[in-house]
């Protein structure tokens, strides 16, 4: 039997910044059954009871994300499946992926977001909808988290304002006061600190408490890098990846989160009331490549399961 073990540190790593090593402390990662499989074993890469996040892309089976949970499950991490409002076409395939979700992985908790379609498949088309039929509730979900918006988002408000979305986050908001539901907002990825810190303050401002997630690309290469901001939505925070393609000697190179997380490790350093509570990774660069770094810069490494007993 494997021992889920987080208690030994990379010997290589030197002055890893304390405050660094803090905030990333119970990061979360997010993966998709596709480049789950391709991974031999997740105790060789992420601490245990790491937050897993299963990706569910449009045409994706139920079945493969099950299986996936499953797995993920089984070498010993708390999987948090994503719930796409609008590819769900009712209640009744809704309670039915929340049924298997948790008598065949034993899930208890869920990412709710609309999803990236433009047409819904039928009943929902907002996180909303799916927290107000409490069929989540019903089933003893702990945990429930909701997406977040650091840079606004044009598919809910195409005028550019935040009007909608923070329309929404009050009601979520509401919602997490009169439920006994675990909330937390789990961002879109970003790349700059100021904006993020100053999003973030305007949560609570609006009188939001919920935590935040805050979404951090792991190191990839540039051009995937911007590929991906593009295709995701992510503007303001764009700027920082073209300033970097301006520089010839750096295209090349990956793209590392570094900078983004000293300063907000360092924000919460000195606020420790600051509301961003944990970080979540998108691996854009890949899963192992994500959690090296992790591993490198502070996050608890993982005793690789062929040297666990």
């Amino acid at each position: 039997m494997a021992l889920f073990g987080n208690s030994r540190k990379v010997e290589a790593v030197k002055d890893i910044n304390p405050e660094m090593e803090s905030f990333l402390k119970d990061y979360s990662i997010e993966v998709m059954p596709r480049t789950a499989a391709k991974i031999d074993d997740f105790r060789d890469l992420l601490p245990a009871r790491t937050r897993v996040y299963l990706a569910h892309i449009e045409g994706t089976p139920i079945d493969d994300m099950v299986a996936a949970a499953k797995r993920i499950a089984g070498e010993g991490y708390d999987v948090m499946p994503h719930f796409p409002a609008r590819i769900i076409k009712n209640k009744a395939v809704l309670t039915d992926w929340i049924a298997r979700y948790q008598g065949e992985a034993g899930v208890d908790q869920a990412l709710l977001l609309a999803g990236g379609v433009d047409k819904p498949y039928g009943d929902y088309h907002c996180s909303m909808q799916l927290l107000e039929t409490g069929e989540f509730d019903k089933a003893g979900f702990k945990k429930l988290h909701v997406a977040g918006h650091p840079e606004g988002n044009k598919d809910i408000d195409p005028d550019g304002s935040t009007k909608l979305v923070d329309e929404a986050l009050s009601w979520k908001q509401a919602f997490s006061k009169r439920t006994d539901a675990s909330m937390a907002l789990a961002t879109q990825f970003c790349f700059e600190a100021g904006p993020v810190i100053k999003w973030a303050d305007s949560l609570v401002a609006q009188g939001v408490d919920i935590p935040v997630h805050i979404g951090v690309a792991g190191p990839a290469k540039l051009q995937t890098m911007i590929k991906f901001s593009i295709a995701c939505g992510v503007g303001a925070s764009l700027r920082v990846l073209q300033r970097r393609a301006k520089d010839v000697t750096k295209l090349l190179m990956p793209f590392e989160p570094t900078e983004i997380l000293t300063d907000l490790a360092a924000h919460k350093a000195a606020n420790p009331d600051f509301n961003i509570t944990h970080v979540h990774f998108f691996p854009l660069g890949g899963i192992k490549t994500n959690a090296t770094w992790a591993m490198n810069n502070g996050g608890t490494s993982a005793i690789p399961a062929s040297q666990s007993t």
